[in-house]
């Protein structure tokens, strides 16, 4: 049975808000002969955080795989997959920041990052352990979810405050 795991709402709405915020006044700002040259970089902009935002995590019997869009592709993230059975450990790494990230390694040696910001986390951990049969640390969000939400929050009262002083 294949399962898609897209990346989480609140990490995607998070940039989405954020870039927003950045850049809508930019196109009200700017001068009169540099109006169209911002609407359009803010428009291929917004186009860009949508496709960077947009990857999934595979898993069926067989395999796991990782799929980015073109343009993630462009900026270096790339496609894996892996076979369970070429899984041997689970490799947990700290982050400057107090958390952790955690890599598949292969029988190759191969790594590969374990997506942490994906919906569904706690169902995709489970297929995981039932797959490559590993005693797993407890894999959890890279980050709390709260700093996304807060983020998002933010951004969007940002929002809303340029949109009130353009007005007045």
């Amino acid at each position: 049975m294949t399962e898609k795991f897209k990346t989480l709402f609140f990490v995607r709405s998070s940039l989405i808000t954020l870039y927003f915020a950045l850049t809508i006044p930019i196109p009200f700002i700017s001068s009169e002969n540099l109006k169209i040259p911002s609407i359009i970089t803010f428009t291929f902009g917004l186009f860009l955080i949508f496709n960077i935002t947009n990857d999934y995590v595979y898993t069926c019997d067989k395999k796991i795989s990782y799929q980015t869009s073109f343009i993630s592709k462009i900026f270096g993230k790339e496609n894996w997959e892996i076979f369970w059975k070429d899984i041997k450990l689970i490799k947990s790494l700290p982050t400057s920041q107090g958390s952790k990230v955690h890599y598949f390694i292969t029988n190759k040696n191969e790594s590969f990052l374990v997506p942490q910001r994906i919906e569904n986390l706690e169902r995709f951990v489970s297929i995981v352990e039932n797959k490559t049969k590993l005693n797993i640390e407890k894999i959890s969000f890279i980050s709390p979810l709260w700093t996304y939400k807060l983020l998002t929050y933010m951004s969007v009262l940002m929002i809303a405050g340029e949109i009130i002083a353009f007005v007045i």
